[in-house]
């Protein structure tokens, strides 16, 4: 596998990414189709990345990565708002769901990227391909810290736990908004990212906050 920054390799990976946010199924993701759009040729996708899976997970992670900073950014500024004194709880929750909410209800975003490869990683038997995504935690360790300082009666376990939770609220509204809007009666409005964060952050906080 040849190195990333190559031209012709930047390419390929814009090229992938902007197809992966237009079709509906990986079933259309064609080398051809990549190669076109990055004006390079169907075997430099192996020249550079060693197979188009290959390449689809490199594009995976440059999204995740912009995905983590927008997150971790929010955080900082969520702490430094407040510093010296422990940042807002609501403020933190909203930093740690809020991006990949308003990335999936953005069109012009490169959330589909994620679902994609979500999907991909499923139904593969060989999930050591995805371990660097799946595995990777350390955004979600960072908010660990500041809110230790917020609630020091929990423990990095207890903090883990509710984080983890925390991860799969979201999960169940970015991914199954049907049954939501069915269990809501329709009543909230799932496409204003606003609502959605500020209702998450609702359920989510009390489970950082000390037990009456």
């Amino acid at each position: 596998m040849h190195g990333r920054t190559n031209p012709t390799a930047f390419r390929l990976m814009d090229a992938c990414e902007h197809l992966l946010c237009d079709v509906a199924t990986l079933e259309e993701l064609t080398a051809r189709r990549i190669a076109i759009a990055a004006h390079a040729t169907p075997s430099a996708i192996s020249y550079h990345f060693g197979s188009q899976e290959a390449l689809i997970i490199a594009v995976a992670e440059r999204v995740y990565r912009r995905l983590n900073a927008e997150r971790l950014s929010l955080l900082h500024k969520a702490i430094a708002r407040k510093a010296p004194d422990p940042a807002d709880l609501d403020e933190v929750i909203a930093a740690h769901v809020g991006p990949s909410i308003r990335w999936s209800l953005d069109p012009t975003s490169s959330y589909p990227v994620l679902s994609h490869v979500t999907s991909l990683a499923q139904r593969h038997r060989d999930v050591e391909h995805y371990r660097r995504i799946i595995d990777n935690v350390e955004h979600h360790r960072a908010f660990i810290p500041p809110l230790k300082r917020i609630a020091p009666w929990l423990d990095d376990v207890d903090i883990g736990w509710r984080l983890n939770c925390a991860l799969g609220i979201r999960s169940q509204v970015t991914r199954s908004r049907s049954r939501t809007e069915i269990l809501t009666n329709h009543a909230i409005d799932l496409d204003n990212p606003d609502v959605v964060i500020a209702r998450m952050v609702e359920v989510i906080a009390p489970m950082f906050r000390r037990q009456s």
